[in-house]
């Protein structure tokens, strides 16, 4: 008979308790698929899609404001730890305002439940999702004191879970860092194919190979991460003028090199390698759901520039090809993954490093003299 007796009240107790509950239930949804969910989700409509797309959007448009230079890029690395404590901050605010309009709701559905404003209902609400225990005020019926027993049980859940999630978030961006250390000393600043193939000039073809496999197993560990994690492209790299595109972006051009123009026995890591870095692209443009670009920039490998390459790869892979037919391979390998990554470099405000510079590729580079002045250029005496 009480279920009958909603029929003579007003609607709006059960549309706010309907709005609570979709509230809530949406908040709970997203943060379970963000903190413990081990795998992507591909649903567009998501709480923290609209939430980074929103304020990405924001803080991009104030970062078009200042000039290129270091206060720049120290404000939008700003962003990504900053993201986080905004989305938990989402989160809370959203469960409390949630379970506040259920209680309201409760009340104005069953008798002797009270008549208390909105506005405490939400207090009410607070001091139980964050456990506080004043007890200033408390909900008259039984129901009522069930959904705050609840909520208090559900924001102690909440706290914990958002705290264990940070390290785990870290970890994975310390593993992305981590190869950028090294990648940092060979490949130069800012960083090149034509340099990073220098540095190898002096190692076997066997040691260039080792060395793309390492790559590929952090291609793998950043494919399983910026497809779980998507945030994570949003965090800049600790060292100076580097980023994780724009690595991923050299060492996708040198294993291009290696395709086209090596024979069949040196090609094979490099392919690996090539396909695990462009899945990145793919996992990471999917999950932000950024569109490849139409036209790709100046970044291009012609027969002048190929020219400029030839003797620093023969020096590593003496039966290295730079006829017409490699030149044609260059082109069509960096229709696949040029588009993706440059659409992501607009997006995320990254620069995608050049394939060759004239100096990277002199021969007076590799000497003792060239060293040195790398290494002790800008230190002070």
């Amino acid at each position: 008979m009480m279920g009958f007796s909603f029929l003579g009240q007003s609607p709006m107790p059960l549309i706010t308790l309907l709005l609570g509950a979709v509230l809530v239930l949406a908040t709970l949804i997203d943060a379970f698929e963000v903190v413990l969910l081990p795998r992507p989700v591909r649903r567009r409509v998501r709480l923290n899609r609209y939430f980074f797309k929103c304020t990405w959007d924001v803080w991009a448009r104030c970062a078009d404001l200042w000039p290129a230079g270091r206060q720049r890029e120290d404000f939008i690395g700003v962003y990504g730890p900053l993201s986080m404590v905004m989305l938990f901050t989402l989160w809370g605010a959203c469960l409390v305002v949630g379970f506040g309009l259920m209680q309201w709701a409760v009340q104005g559905l069953l008798p002797d439940a009270g008549s208390d404003a909105l506005f405490t209902h939400i207090i009410i609400s607070g001091d139980a999702f964050f456990t506080l225990g004043y007890g200033d005020n408390v909900p008259h019926h039984w129901l009522a004191r069930l959904l705050v027993i609840f909520e208090a049980g559900t924001g102690f859940g909440f706290i914990a879970l958002t705290i264990g999630y940070l390290p785990v978030l870290y970890q994975h961006f310390t593993r992305r860092d981590l190869q950028l250390i090294e990648f940092s000393a060979r490949a130069g600043s800012p960083p090149t194919a034509a340099a990073l193939l220098g540095w190898h000039v002096h190692d076997s073809p066997e040691a260039l190979e080792r060395w793309l496999r390492d790559w590929e197993i952090w291609a793998s560990d950043l494919i399983e991460s910026h497809a779980v994690y998507p945030m994570l492209a949003f965090y800049r790299s600790q060292h100076e003028g580097h980023s994780w595109l724009g690595s991923l972006a050299v060492v996708l051009d040198v294993c291009t090199l290696l395709i086209a123009g090596a024979d069949d026995a040196r090609r094979h890591q490099a392919t690996a390698t090539f396909s695990a870095l462009r899945r990145i692209l793919d996992e990471a443009s999917e999950s932000l759901r950024v569109a490849p670009v139409r036209q790709v920039s100046g970044r291009r490998m012609d027969a002048e520039a190929l020219g400029l390459l030839t003797p620093t790869i023969r020096r590593i892979l003496p039966n290295w090809r730079d006829d017409e037919a490699a030149l044609q391979a260059i082109r069509r390998l960096r229709r696949t993954y040029e588009p993706r990554l440059e659409g992501l470099a607009a997006y995320l405000l990254l620069h995608v490093p050049d394939w060759i510079d004239p100096v990277s590729v002199a021969p007076e580079r590799f000497g003792r003299d060239a060293v040195v002045r790398q290494l002790t250029e800008g230190r002070p005496d």
